[in-house]
């Protein structure tokens, strides 16, 4: 069997991080991490429909994972797209395999969220509400964003 040089290498750890989405994590992560580390003034700010949505459904646990499924047969089923734990039970998954701009449009609500410090990272695809996220989170009525929320797919912890 062929041994492969250094260049092969790089281009197969490339292909990988690709497939799993590193680019836009990192990107993502990064928003977070500035905003963090330099934040903003407290100014009144306005967030999409999109971004108070996963504000809203993060409000207790806080946990989100952007992730894709790479094994769909779909490509628009396949999209990176936030994932909100809600409670140890139920999981909301902010994306639509037949609508492929809600995906998007909800991963933009999600870039929102970074760069107004809402959200940390955490690890690899890991972030979480920050402190000032859980507080706007919790001003946020369910009438304020159920029409966002319908547009989500709700599903069980073992689903």
């Amino acid at each position: 069997m062929k041994s492969l040089n250094p260049v092969d290498n790089y281009l197969f750890g490339s292909w990988e991080a690709l497939g799993n989405g590193a680019p836009m994590l990192v990107a993502l992560a990064q928003i977070c991490s500035e905003a963090w580390a330099l934040p903003r003034s407290s100014d009144s700010f306005s967030l999409s429909g999109e971004a108070k949505a996963i504000l809203f459904s993060a409000r207790d646990r806080g946990t989100i994972e952007l992730k894709a499924v790479n094994s769909a047969f779909d490509p628009a089923a396949r999209m990176l797209a936030v994932y909100v734990e809600e409670n140890e039970e139920r999981t909301i998954a902010f994306r639509d395999p037949t609508q492929p701009e809600i995906t998007v449009r909800f991963l933009d609500g999600f870039r929102e969220l970074c760069h107004q410090g809402l959200v940390m990272h955490h690890i690899f695809r890991d972030f979480s509400l920050s402190a000032r996220g859980f507080e706007i989170a919790r001003t946020i009525s369910r009438n304020e964003v159920q029409s966002w929320l319908e547009k989500a797919t709700e599903f069980g912890i073992h689903d």
